[in-house]
């Protein structure tokens, strides 16, 4: 038993090193970093470069938030008819529409607002779900199914004029070593466990797993992961920052479903057009990744 196991673990580690060799080839002698994790969920191939690093997760956090209030939902401490109100006090700039187009006052069902936080990143209704359940909520969510590395830190500030002072904070976000992490901190392993649980119906609920799914295959960004597959489903959560990219993300490509979360950090100029080298990296990285973990 033990030579077969041997003989099996030398094969799986020879199929690995072009996958490998591609990934590093690729990001060459980029000046920053670049951290990633991906699996294929048919065959349980994996690999990864730094995956249990905690990284800034920019809006990628957004999905610990949307399951958080899934399981609020399932528990009876919310309803998705539930009203929230736009309030001057929560708009922010940046990713989304409720802060520039939707009036204050005006109230929005809880589920449109997560809707909207998945696939806009509105970082307004991003900022409303947390006002009405808390980061510690997420987080106490994320320790009752063991996720203990990935924290919701506080609302988001917006950016440019508007910028807030920062607000909602977790108990997590006040230690000073979680201050340099803004909204959140994850790893890419740990991005990759959350899509996993959703995807094989553990997330919450079969039900709930299903609508989750649903909603991050309408998120509207096309600038990294599904830049070059097109042709592919595609269920996935970006994030951006002046000098950083992320994104987590299911691809249902036919060699299996490939689960993978790649941030790129250090991004020398800041560039918010569809070509930030960032956004090309991850591109760039996760058809490697979906054509290096492809079951054969």
């Amino acid at each position: 038993m033990r030579t077969v196991l041997a003989i099996a673990l030398v094969a799986s580690a020879a199929a690995a090193q072009p996958l490998k060799e591609a990934i590093r080839a690729r990001i060459g002698d980029f000046p920053g970093t670049v951290s990633l994790y991906a699996k294929n969920l048919d065959t349980g191939a994996t690999i990864g470069i730094r995956e249990t690093d905690p990284v800034l997760t920019a809006s990628t956090i957004k999905l610990a938030i949307m399951a958080a209030v899934f399981d609020a939902v399932a528990r009876g401490q919310a309803k998705w008819t539930d009203p929230l109100t736009v309030t001057a006090a929560e708009k922010v700039s940046g990713s989304g529409v409720i802060g520039t187009e939707i009036s204050n006052g005006v109230q929005l069902p809880l589920r449109d607002v997560v809707h909207l936080m998945i696939v806009l990143s509105d970082n307004t209704a991003t900022n409303m779900i947390l006002e009405r359940f808390g980061a510690d909520m997420v987080n106490a969510y994320l320790d009752r199914i063991g996720i203990k590395t990935t924290r919701s830190l506080r609302k988001i500030r917006g950016d440019g004029s508007d910028l807030k002072a920062p607000a909602g904070w977790s108990a997590a976000g006040r230690l000073p070593e979680n201050q340099k992490y803004g909204i959140g901190v994850s790893t890419p392993r740990d991005m990759v466990a959350l899509l996993e649980r959703a995807e094989r119906g553990e997330l919450v609920s079969a039900g709930a797993s299903h609508e989750m799914i649903a909603v991050l295959k309408r998120c509207q960004d096309l600038t990294g992961v599904r830049r070059h597959l097109m042709n592919m489903p595609v269920a996935h959560k970006t994030g951006a920052l002046d000098r950083l990219r992320s994104e987590s993300a299911i691809v249902y490509s036919p060699g299996g479903r490939i689960a993978m979360s790649i941030t790129v950090k250090g991004i020398p100029e800041i560039d918010w057009s569809p070509d930030n080298p960032g956004c090309l990296m991850i591109a760039d990285l996760a058809k490697i990744l979906v054509d290096g973990l492809a079951k054969r």
